[in-house]
């Protein structure tokens, strides 16, 4: 999901400054100062793509997309999942915040944080929307069980001519069907939508290759992800050959 460059009149647009709401969390100076070097002092050039608050605002969550995540280079993740606590009372806050390529891996973290899987929706007015019934669903099963891969490797390219992001997953469970899984976000901006696929591979060597051969575009189709073998019952054995074993005649 890539941000509308015009202006929105959404409840959730945001303003030029991002108002975390941490100006009067003083007491710990040392946690102050890493929010700021981390999250605030680049907070004019964060979009709030979707973010929930709990009634009193003790707990925070975001999903930011980061504009200057590429100024200069291509290659870094665009969005940042943040969750911000506070403790008026004592004045003090505290925070995790990681960098991903795509925003159903933010809203996965942020849910397996604690925020309701209901409440952190992307807003529709800020992005780009699902060009299909695929890529919705598989935006569904990301933000539901992200947690079952780890990330690997992305690389992300937002030119005009070819805005891509492409990243290598690992699955956390060894026993499943392709554990390494490639993830394939193309922008159509002349639509603003965007598709998402996944291709399965054996082995990293293989998902790395796909996909810098997807960036060069020498990439061959997608491989599909495997699909987990059915499950069948031992065959019952009857219980006459159980009792009467094969053996010598007297």
């Amino acid at each position: 999901m890539t941000p509308r460059e015009t202006t929105s009149t959404s409840d959730q647009a945001l303003d030029t400054c991002l108002d975390f709401r941490v100006d009067e969390l003083t007491s710990d100076e040392q946690a102050r100062t890493a929010f700021h070097d981390e999250i605030g002092e680049r907070d004019d050039m964060l979009d709030a793509l979707a973010q929930h608050h709990s009634a009193d605002y003790a707990r925070s969550f975001y999903v930011l997309y980061d504009r200057s995540a590429t100024y200069g280079h291509q290659g870094g993740p665009q969005y940042i999942a943040l969750y911000l606590q506070r403790d008026h009372r004592n004045r003090t806050l505290s925070f995790e915040h990681a960098q991903l390529p795509l925003s159903s891996m933010a809203q996965s973290w942020l849910i397996h944080r604690g925020c309701p899987p209901g409440a952190i929706a992307l807003d529709p007015d800020l992005g780009t929307t699902p060009a299909d019934e695929a890529t919705h669903a598989l935006e569904r099963r990301l933000m539901n069980d992200g947690d079952h891969y780890a990330l690997g490797w992305s690389y992300t390219r937002d030119l005009p001519s070819d805005h891509v992001t492409v990243a290598v997953l690992r699955a956390l469970d060894d026993g499943v069907p392709s554990p390494f899984r490639v993830l394939v976000e193309e922008v159509d901006l002349d639509t603003w939508t965007h598709t998402l696929r996944e291709g399965g591979f054996d082995t990293v060597s293989d998902a790395m290759t796909w996909s810098r051969e997807r960036l060069t575009g020498t990439a061959g189709p997608l491989p599909p992800v495997r699909p987990k073998a059915a499950s069948v019952p031992p065959a019952s054995v009857p219980q006459s050959a159980a009792t009467h074993l094969p053996g010598r005649t007297r």
